[in-house]
């Protein structure tokens, strides 16, 4: 049984950890508050994040970082994007040297534009498994996850082999993990959906229609693939589960925190109320600011992400960002790359 240790108590950290448990691995949950570590110990629960739902007593939670990580084979850091940086300079020093580390956290790092793998091997250059670093993506609500519910998600690595231990490790029958080597087209799928999806909350909280929500999530999935090719992914990559798949369930979902989020902010509230309404991270606010900047430094068309940023930070007026898009000048819809790759696959696979 491999070790796995799961850095990361929140409802995605403890859903995966179930899942691990579940298929017998020998697994351990580092929990930051020993309050909480204590309560679910008793309890099998975390009825912080997930209340209501038993998870495996075969999971070891600790407060101990080292006693989690070390000699650990797969270590899957469930942290916020903000956090991946300072949890990867905590464990580095109790890694093995063949340790997969996995990125669980969805989001760019604000400062740097940095993806979480690449924050990753900034910190890890030295050690030996720089080399194993995976991310996980998806469309994966922790809430539905925990109660095993069918889901499918992608283990992302330039190393398949370890994305494929990845793989083997979390598949089951209710967890379903496919394999991919294009770990930019993944990773930026499954952070700039985010920003989608809290505009398809504004939409709702404007009370607009489908109509609308549908607009958005076909011209973002094309705006996101638009930043992915030009950092170097695979646009079909964004055909995909950590593509369309995730920016479906994030932006209709009621589970979806940042399309929860959206809804406050098109009914009037400010991104200050919305972050201290709750104890969930919205990863999308982050990101929005980080891909907006990304995208000027790049040189990349990013209307929608333009306009949410607009609202987010610069006190923009909702309908009027909405205003702005609708009247900007006529495009022609096959032009961008996703749409290209849906209709000549094999012609843009030979360029």
């Amino acid at each position: 049984m491999p070790k796995v240790a799961v850095v990361g108590a929140g409802s995605w950290g403890t859903a995966l950890a179930n899942i691990s448990a579940q298929n017998l691995n020998d697994t351990y949950l580092w929990v930051r508050r020993k309050e909480l570590a204590e309560e679910m110990k008793k309890t099998c629960e975390n009825q912080v994040y997930l209340p209501g739902v038993k998870f495996s007593s075969r999971i070891n939670i600790s407060i101990d970082l080292e006693e989690v990580t070390t000699n650990s084979d797969i270590v899957i850091l469930a942290v916020p994007s903000h956090a991946v940086r300072s949890m990867a300079k905590q464990t580095r020093n109790y890694l093995k040297n063949d340790a997969i580390v996995v990125s669980a956290a969805k989001g760019i790092e604000i400062d740097s534009f940095k993806r979480m793998s690449e924050v990753l091997f900034e910190e890890l250059q030295e050690l030996e498994c720089k080399e194993n670093i995976t991310a996980l993506s998806g469309p994966s609500h922790a809430e539905e996850v925990i109660r095993n519910l069918p889901t499918a998600i992608v283990s992302a690595s330039p190393n398949q082999k370890a994305a494929e231990i990845v793989q083997d490790t979390l598949m089951c029958s209710n967890f379903r993990v496919y394999t991919n080597t294009d770990i930019i087209g993944v990773e930026l799928g499954g952070a700039l959906k985010n920003i989608i999806a809290i505009c398809s909350g504004i939409s709702d909280g404007l009370e607009f229609g489908d109509n609308s929500k549908a607009a958005l999530m076909t011209r973002g999935i094309a705006e996101m693939a638009r930043m992915g090719v030009v950092l170097g992914a695979h646009p079909a990559t964004f055909a995909g589960l950590s593509g369309i798949g995730d920016l479906i369930v994030t932006c209709t979902s009621s589970l979806s925190r940042n399309r929860r989020a959206g809804i406050k902010i098109g009914e009037g509230q400010t991104v200050k109320e919305v972050t201290e309404s709750t104890r969930m991270v919205i990863e999308g606010f982050n990101t929005t600011k980080a891909a907006f900047f990304l995208a000027k430094k790049l040189g990349v068309e990013m209307p929608i992400t333009e306009q949410a940023y607009l609202v987010l930070f610069e006190g923009k007026d909702p309908l009027t960002a909405v205003s702005s898009l609708m009247n900007r000048s006529g495009k022609y819809e096959h032009e961008d790359v996703i749409l290209q790759n849906f209709l000549c696959p094999k012609k843009n696979a030979e360029n």
